[in-house]
């Protein structure tokens, strides 16, 4: 697979520079990303570096993640209107552990594999390194001038906060980190966001005015959706790969609601399939199908199998009208857990159960649910209200701990679409 071609029928690139095509063409090559250790997760859109990182390493050649724990230290201008607000070093430190493993997820580390991807982290390079090294070194090298240039920072000296000098160096880092792992790593491409182009070319232009050394870049475009909103961005804020903070099955779900005019572009950004493959999905089946299949392509790859089988019940348990009690009892306590978060979940004290307590009484205490014993009568003579999956007919029914699904849990439902679970707290 010829690597800038897989990118160029996907849509994946904005800006290379010259010469590119030629050496990927001579040898196998070393490329990297830098990623931002800012937050605890990946996103969406990091996953975007991700997959050029995996493109790459499909086509032969060796993939570089360069965790920025140097560069986290002071903070990317790029697409940012403020300054950033400095996390802590033990912040920075779990964030790229738990991005590490997230890493390793994606990509074939195999030390038996002669592509195998390598993990650096630029803290490594500065660590002994002096100010006074570093300006002489590095700062004499570059032109205030050439660096005012780039957009991310004539955008934020033109706007109304202006920039540090901690951020309006950040360009220096980030060019010098291409010198040095081109020196000793070999790295001979750097790879990111259309947003950090100018920082990329700071690199190329460093390395050929301290070592006179040829390396390239290779940029993606900026991901938009079609309504005009930041990739990767929904009403309740980012998509991450991390399932304690993005559920797998708002993960699902997020692919599956995808407005189908972003839909080949989130194929081709995203998917394994190849360019005949996509084509023939796009061409044979609905958008809605075929959303479902990416939402099964990406779930099973970013959370595992046991994990989209789940998903798929927990949307069949909402959804599904022929969803039943050994739907709802084959549910995790953690799936549950998910299953509250997308319907009404009133919390009630577990020692309200510590004698079975009549049904109705037990609804009409929920005004959630019902306001008034008669109301909750009249709804079992209806048979209107189930519990738990089940229909429930008499009026003097009970409900007690051993209801409670994993002893926390009861599902209550008043006609077809008034769904809650409740769920008991307290000490069992």
């Amino acid at each position: 697979m010829d690597f800038l071609s897989e990118l160029r029928w996907r849509g994946l690139i904005h800006d290379v520079t010259p010469g590119i095509d030629e050496h990927l063409q001579s040898r196998r090559i070393r490329a990297y990303i830098g990623f931002d250790p800012t937050a605890p997760s990946l996103t969406i859109g990091n996953y975007v570096q991700i997959m050029l990182l995996t493109f790459l390493q499909r086509a032969g050649h060796q993939p570089v993640v360069l965790m920025g724990g140097a560069t986290g230290r002071i903070g990317d201008p790029s697409g940012k209107d403020k300054e950033r607000e400095l996390k802590t070093y033990d912040e920075l430190d779990a964030n790229i552990a738990r991005q590490v493993v997230q890493m390793k997820q994606f990509l074939n580390f195999d030390p038996e594999l002669p592509n195998r991807a390598l993990l650096l982290n630029n803290y490594d390079f500065y660590k002994d390194m002096n100010v006074l090294d570093f300006l002489r070194d590095v700062g004499k090298y570059l032109t205030v001038n050439y660096m005012m240039s780039k957009e991310s920072v004539k955008r934020r000296i033109e706007g109304e906060t202006g920039i540090s000098f901690t951020e309006f160096s950040y360009q220096l880092l980030q060019g010098y980190d291409f010198v040095l792992l081109h020196r000793e790593h070999g790295i001979t491409i750097q790879m990111g966001g259309s947003d950090q182009y100018g920082n990329i070319t700071a690199g190329v232009e460093l390395a050929r005015k301290i070592d006179e050394s040829k390396v390239y870049a290779v940029t993606t475009p900026l991901l938009t959706k079609a309504d005009g909103t930041k990739f990767g961005k929904s009403e309740g804020g980012n998509i991450w790969l991390d399932p304690a903070m993005t559920s797998p099955y708002k993960f699902y779900q997020f692919w599956l609601n995808a407005d189908d005019r972003d839909l080949g572009k989130y194929l081709r950004y995203f998917s394994l399939n190849n360019q005949e493959e996509i084509e023939a999905l796009e061409a044979n089946e609905t958008p809605q199908n075929a959303k479902r299949i990416f939402a099964e392509e990406m779930t099973r790859r970013v959370h595992g199998d046991e994990t989209y089988e789940a998903v798929v019940t927990v949307s069949k348990l909402l959804f599904d009208p022929k969803a039943d009690a050994d739907t709802l009892r084959s549910l995790s306590a953690a799936m549950l857990e998910q299953v509250s978060e997308e319907i009404p979940s009133p919390k009630i004290a577990l020692s309200k159960l510590d004698e079975p307590q009549g049904l109705v009484e037990f609804l009409s205490d929920q005004s959630e649910i019902l306001s008034s014993r008669g109301e909750a009568k009249k709804a079992i003579q209806n048979n209107a209200i189930s519990v738990n999956k089940l229909k429930i007919s008499e009026v003097n029914t009970t409900v007690s701990k051993e209801d409670l699904l994993h002893g926390r849990f009861l599902m209550v439902e008043n006609g077809k679409k008034n769904k809650f679970l409740v769920e008991f707290v307290g000490a069992i």
